[in-house]
């Protein structure tokens, strides 16, 4: 009996941000679009075209409109993109019956089995898919083809320099890809991981699947040898729906200027609970452990956290509790830069603990006001409606 052979894609959204802004202004298409973190943040995202003028990832705005002053900046709709994304990765799981989702805009999709459903083999297969995208979504993608997941996003990093947005490695080949492969292109590999493998005298992937797992496990762990395997063309981690629950939800974002208006930073607070909370509802899970981040000009974070008696989800209790800590720590003598919530200690609906004197009344109002809030956005829109607070007088 042979063995079925396995056929993981890696679908890459191309320049997604600003694709995204493409889709919903046609009028940005062929041009040098940026797309920037925030007001006077820094390039997150860039069209073909930006990329040709010399604008580069992570430079500053100021920078870029003095080196590039015919380039077109925008500031991140994560929104939209997030709205985007969710259509795109439905598309997928439309397509194939085992999609993970890796990130905002990417996901590894199983081919395998598939070829007698589309009557195609797997490289028409992703060119379907792919046109499919452009199609259907306005989204432009590179598929990486090959039997493990490390391949296929090695794979989808090549195909970006492809016509076709295809790039194939085949298991047998794959060794002879290793040798024109640097060490720090492998997805895993981070700086720390590199200069260790390069102090071992370890360049290019081939050197690292020529080691023994053995050697492997002394110098990294179980995580090397996975990763030689996954390189030599073994599916070590298979693809799956199954997401992970977070243990911990984090929202932080730069200020639009640098500021010590106590107002301005409770909209910012408010702004990051209600995305922090929205979705906690949808994973059906509350938070006990709740903290706020202030970040200054110099850069300097003050942090305050509180334990809870009671797990929530509300926008309106956690509130509450931020403008209560953002008090204790917050001073009007300092230029503030970003603000940030965290929740953690998360649980699921499937066990969370029955408080005795809970009030079921109250509970049930606060339910019933949270669909309603989650409705009217799905309907119309992240972030349609919000909660606010009152200004003080002076």
């Amino acid at each position: 009996m042979t063995r079925k052979k396995n056929v993981i894609a890696l679908v890459d959204c191309d320049s997604f941000f600003v694709c995204c802004e493409q889709k919903v202004n046609p009028d940005l298409k062929g041009k040098p679009v940026s797309v920037i973190s925030n007001k006077d943040g820094c390039v997150i995202s860039r069209s073909r075209e930006a990329k040709k003028m010399g604008v580069r990832m992570g430079e500053p705005l100021f920078m870029a409109k003095k080196e590039h002053p015919k380039g077109i900046y925008i500031v991140a709709n994560h929104g939209l993109y997030g709205q985007i994304s969710h259509e795109v990765m439905a598309l997928l799981k439309d397509f194939s019956p085992t999609v993970e989702v890796y990130s905002i805009d990417e996901a590894f999709v199983d081919f395998t089995g598939l070829k007698k459903l589309y009557k195609m083999d797997y490289p028409e297969m992703a060119a379907h898919l792919r046109k499919k995208i452009k199609d259907e979504m306005d989204i432009d993608v590179s598929i990486g083809l090959s039997s493990s997941k490390s391949l296929a996003k090695l794979a989808s990093d090549k195909a970006k320099t492809q016509n076709s947005g295809i790039y194939i490695i085949n298991p047998k080949t794959a060794i002879e890809e290793m040798k024109n492969t640097s060490i720090d292109e492998i997805w895993g590999i981070g700086r720390n991981l590199t200069r260790l493998l390069h102090s071992c005298g370890i360049i290019t992937a081939y050197e690292l699947i020529s080691q023994s797992d053995v050697w492997l496990n002394k110098r990294i762990g179980i995580r090397g040898i996975e990763m030689r395997h996954e390189l030599l063309g073994e599916m070590v981690s298979p693809v799956t729906n199954d997401v992970k629950p977070p243990k911990s939800i984090q929202n932080t974002k730069a200020l639009g200027v640098f500021t010590s208006d106590i107002n301005y930073l409770k909209n910012s607070l408010n702004y990051h609970i209600h995305t922090s909370c929205a979705k906690l509802r949808r994973l059906g899970a509350k938070t006990s452990v709740i903290s706020i981040m202030l970040r200054t000009k110099d850069f300097k974070v003050y942090f305050e956290k509180k334990i809870l008696d009671k797990p929530t989800c509300y926008e309106w209790e956690v509130s509450a509790i931020i403008f209560e800590l953002l008090n204790k720590i917050y001073n009007p003598n300092i230029l503030y830069r970003s603000t940030g919530v965290i929740f953690e200690n998360i649980t699921y609906d499937n066990a969370e603990q029955l408080f005795l004197f809970a009030d079921n009344e109250e509970d049930t109002k606060n339910k019933k006001l949270a669909t309603c809030i989650d409705n009217i956005e799905n309907k119309f829109g992240k972030n349609t409606i919000r909660t606010g607070f009152t200004p003080n007088s002076d």
